[in-house]
């Protein structure tokens, strides 16, 4: 197979960042499978027209079911709202088609255990959008983890921190919304640590935590996306049904502890997606902001010379990166997507399951109702009981 054809459904922020790995992958990786962007769907016509112009489809439909027997349709990509995942997926794993579709996988774990159980029976390979695992930073420090150079794993302590709702003033957007949303930071950012913990540490055994909604009730909006929006002066306000920040604890399955925080309401920071894990030999520090950058301990370093040591993950050394720019010039957010798109095209060609795909997406899934379960119930929940 030289080339995969795609059907997206969703167009706003994600729906931008997927088509633009879409459109870099065959020049970045001309070795590998080329994605063709046939088809983007989205509810607004205007809306959805504009964007198959502005970001390179070949055609748009207002109705995801139309890509489903369409035989030039190879892939479907979802990253429509969650609680529009379940059906688009199961439908679309029925007609055989291939599925890329954005965290958390959908909005409760039993309709994420669905989702698998479809595409296992339709044969097809199902891939989850956990792109932070394809930072080359990041990558580099599940290598020197798994190469045994951080010793036993002791700690891991993650936060992702964000300030877009300080506002009291900021509407009603969809992820202020259970019922779309399924959960607010907790869902939305947690579900990034939760999985990092899960490709870097191993499984989470047990969890306790806390959650809170700082803002109430919010204007309700005259155009809305996820992350973004706007409404009337005078507007009449809505219920915020999800947490503005969650906290919980955790213990690993192979001992280690750890602790993680997600917030919208941290001021000052914009999207703070950081991690620290310490081992018996050594630490390593990842903060997204400096994408590029992994600070590394290692106790076996002359006395002289310990400390924390910047490494720039941007040399051929480093995974995906020889792909890219000449040794030192860094690379950003949207090329994690791309080297989600090539795990995903590879695995194609390759015929196995990429690498996060729904089962990771239901291990998440299942820690997250797990920390729902602890707040509600105020004490440890262990995750195997879910």
């Amino acid at each position: 197979m030289d080339e995969l054809n795609i059907g997206m459904v969703g167009y706003k922020f994600m729906g931008k960042a997927h088509s633009n790995a879409y459109r870099a992958l065959p020049m970045f990786f001309p070795d590998r499978v080329k994605p063709t962007m046939k088809v983007i769907c989205g509810r607004n016509e205007e809306g959805v027209s504009v964007a198959a112009k502005d970001f390179g489809w070949k055609e748009y439909t207002t109705d995801w079911k139309t890509l489903l027997s369409r035989d030039d349709i190879d892939v479907i990509d979802i990253n429509a709202p969650s609680n529009v995942h379940k059906e688009i997926a199961v439908a679309s794993a029925n007609a055989g088609k291939h599925l890329y579709c954005e965290k958390p996988l959908a909005l409760t774990l039993q309709d994420s255990r669905d989702m698998l159980a479809a595409a296992e029976q339709a044969g097809i390979k199902h891939m989850i959008g956990f792109n932070y695992r394809f930072t080359p930073a990041i990558m580099l420090a599940k290598k020197l983890i798994e190469d045994g150079r951080l010793g036993d794993i002791r700690h891991f302590r993650a936060w992702f921190l964000q300030d877009w709702l300080t506002d009291p003033h900021f509407p009603l957007a969809w992820r202020l919304q259970k019922e779309i949303a399924g959960s607010g930071a907790h869902g939305d950012l947690n579900a990034h640590l939760i999985d990092l913990a899960h490709f870097l540490v191993g499984d989470l055994k047990e969890v306790i935590g806390m959650s809170e909604t700082f803002i109430t009730e919010r204007p309700l909006p005259d155009d809305t996306g996820g992350l973004s929006g706007t409404s009337k002066k005078n507007a009449a306000t809505g219920p915020v049904t999800v947490d503005d920040a969650a906290l919980f604890l955790a213990r690993f399955e192979n001992g280690a502890i750890g602790s993680f925080e997600a917030t919208r309401f941290a001021a000052g920071h914009r999207s703070t997606n950081s991690f620290e894990i310490n081992g018996s030999k050594g630490s390593v520090i990842f903060d997204f902001e400096r994408m590029n950058e992994l600070q590394v301990y290692l106790t076996d370093d002359q006395a002289d010379v310990q400390g924390f040591r910047r490494v720039m993950a941007t040399d051929p050394a480093h995974a995906y990166s020889d792909a890219w720019w000449p040794a030192g010039h860094p690379i950003g957010y949207e090329h994690t997507f791309t080297h989600a798109f090539v795990e995903l095209a590879d695995a194609i060609r390759e015929d196995r399951q990429p690498v996060p795909n729904f089962k990771d997406g239901v291990k998440c899934q299942q820690v997250l109702e797990a920390v729902e379960l602890s707040i509600e119930e105020r004490r440890w929940v262990q995750i195997s009981s879910l």
